[in-house]
């Protein structure tokens, strides 16, 4: 579309400034509706896979994210006691220049915001959407107590898991519980690393670069939580929860030193869905918004991105907005559903309560990952280029 349109963004987290930066970039007119009084990212570290560097670098970000981040070179698990490996992916059986990146969020969220801002975007704080009416061809945003915005051409639903403008997805029984640490010794350096007993309980460290050059190295530090168990793991003193991590992995002692109350864990809630339908008149839903699954591949932040470029390109290159919207939907679809029903698949393997799967991961899972095919496969998967997207994105 060579002319310019007026779109509304709902949303200002990963997906919705994306959206923003690539759509201001083009030449729209874009403005980004946030509930929060400023906005400002929610959670800890998170997984840059190579096609969301691809995503970053056609957005000229990857740079700003690359000095605040650190290679990932292998995602690597144990199960306890017996210390047998049931997790071993390595980025190099792709090719020895491909890793992941390990970054926080606000710094993922900060080279985000900063290039909506530089692109022209305007955002607007305070606003909570609950509902995008249609209007002959158009679309009124609506929010709580504070009437409606627009008309717009095209809304781009960016609200997450629970977006009011997609149908909910079904919540998960698992979430994770998460906090900022400092690097200690015998911790790498370029691997996320995990311990499990079964599926029922996991900690796990990632290293996510450093605020400042000189700074020290960061970690992620996680924990696999039930959210019925939240409630009960809060009104617990923080010591007893301390002596479980460490009698499944000792070695993290001199990271619990760093967390002193139960404030400084952040409780993430996971949820499994793919909405019908990627678009609607006047309405693309971008990121969890549209298709939302639990971390275990690493993947969420990377699907906003890929989904961000996906929209942008197929508005510059569609003569009429309901084309655009139906090459956008095309052009994405089988990436997402491959992912999808991967995420279905290996989740509760790694996250349930369930005896059979583990046991059958806990012995094959391992052998797997080091006999040809596995390695370069699973490399593949994780790193997001199964289904080629950035191929499906860019081809005419």
């Amino acid at each position: 579309m060579r002319t310019p349109i007026d779109i509304a963004v709902a949303g200002a987290g990963i997906a919705g400034l994306a959206a923003a930066a690539f759509l201001a970039r083009a030449g729209h007119r874009v403005t980004v509706f946030d509930r929060l009084a400023a906005p400002a990212p929610v959670g800890s570290g998170l997984i840059i896979q190579p096609v969301g560097m691809a995503a970053l670098g056609a957005l000229d970000a990857a740079d700003a994210v690359l000095r605040r981040s650190s290679p990932i070179a292998r995602l690597f698990g144990r199960v306890g006691p017996s210390g047998r490996i049931v997790l071993d992916v390595r980025y190099g059986a792709l090719n020895r220049d491909v890793t992941g990146l390990g970054v926080h969020r606000a710094d993922l969220f900060d080279a985000l915001h900063g290039a909506a801002i530089a692109a022209g975007a305007v955002i607007v704080s305070g606003r909570t959407v609950c509902g995008a009416k249609r209007l002959g061809v158009y679309r009124m945003l609506e929010f709580e107590g504070h009437g409606e915005a627009g008309p717009f051409d095209l809304v781009v639903d960016a609200l997450g898991a629970r977006s009011p403008l997609s149908k909910p997805g079904r919540t998960l029984p698992y979430g994770a519980l998460w906090a900022n640490v400092e690097h200690r010794e015998g911790f790498a350096e370029d691997a996320l690393e995990q311990r499990y007993e079964a599926a029922r309980r996991m900690v796990g460290v990632m290293p996510i670069g450093r605020a400042r050059p000189d700074g020290p190295l960061r970690l992620a530090f996680f924990w696999s939580l039930r959210e019925d168990a939240y409630a009960r793991w809060r009104a617990a003193p923080l010591e007893v929860w301390r002596e479980e991590v460490l009698r499944l992995w000792p070695d993290t002692a001199p990271l619990l030193d760093q967390i002193a109350t139960h404030d400084e864990l952040t409780f993430a809630r996971y949820a499994h869905r793919t909405a019908p339908a990627a678009t609607e008149p006047s309405l693309a839903h971008v990121g969890d918004a549209w298709h939302c699954t639990s971390p275990q591949l690493g993947q969420g932040a990377n699907f906003a991105l890929l989904d961000a470029l996906a929209l942008a390109r197929a508005l510059e290159r569609s003569a009429t907005l309901d084309r655009a919207l139906h090459d956008y939907a095309r052009r994405r679809g089988f990436h997402v559903r491959l992912y999808q029903a991967a995420s279905f698949l290996f989740t509760p393997a790694y996250q349930s309560d369930r005896a059979v799967l583990p046991f059958i991961r806990d012995r094959i899972a391992g052998p797997l990952s080091r006999l040809w095919p596995g390695p370069p496969a699973l490399a593949a998967l994780v790193a997001g280029m199964w289904g080629a997207p950035v191929h499906a994105i860019a081809r005419k």
